[in-house]
């Protein structure tokens, strides 16, 4: 497990003690198993979709607040994609930003984070239609 320490120097000291708590597994190090267990809850599907779309590093967890879930929640949603290689953290000022760790995944899992990506919007939480 890669352990991540003073990511990106913080003059905010509850910042620079937050990063120091983010563990990072590196895909190598993770079972099929977990990676579709992940993979298996629609809003941690969704969270990956979006990531996938913008530059690394440019989008906070606190941008993700119009996903149907409360905020502790949403927190573990990230904390398993972290768990299973799919994403890296670091924390900037009060924000906490976020890297889709695409490459190095799909390495490990080829494949698999492209069924991800291609699944239709409209197939994932807080969009089903009523029918």
């Amino acid at each position: 497990m890669e352990h991540y320490t003073n990511v990106r120097p913080s003059s905010n000291t509850s910042a620079s003690s937050r990063s120091r708590s983010l563990t990072h597994t590196s895909p190598a190090e993770v079972s099929l198993q977990a990676a579709l267990d992940a993979l298996g809850d629609p809003v941690r599907r969704r969270i990956v979709r979006e990531l996938a779309e913008v530059p690394d590093w440019s989008r906070p967890c606190g941008t993700f607040t119009h996903l149907p879930v409360a905020k502790s929640t949403l927190s573990h949603h990230f904390s398993v994609l972290r768990n299973v290689g799919l994403l890296e953290q670091r924390d900037e000022g009060a924000r906490r930003l976020n890297r889709l760790r695409r490459d190095e995944f799909e390495g490990r899992f080829p494949g698999l984070l492209s069924l991800v990506l291609d699944e239709e919007p409209a197939e994932t939480a807080g969009e089903e239609e009523d029918g």
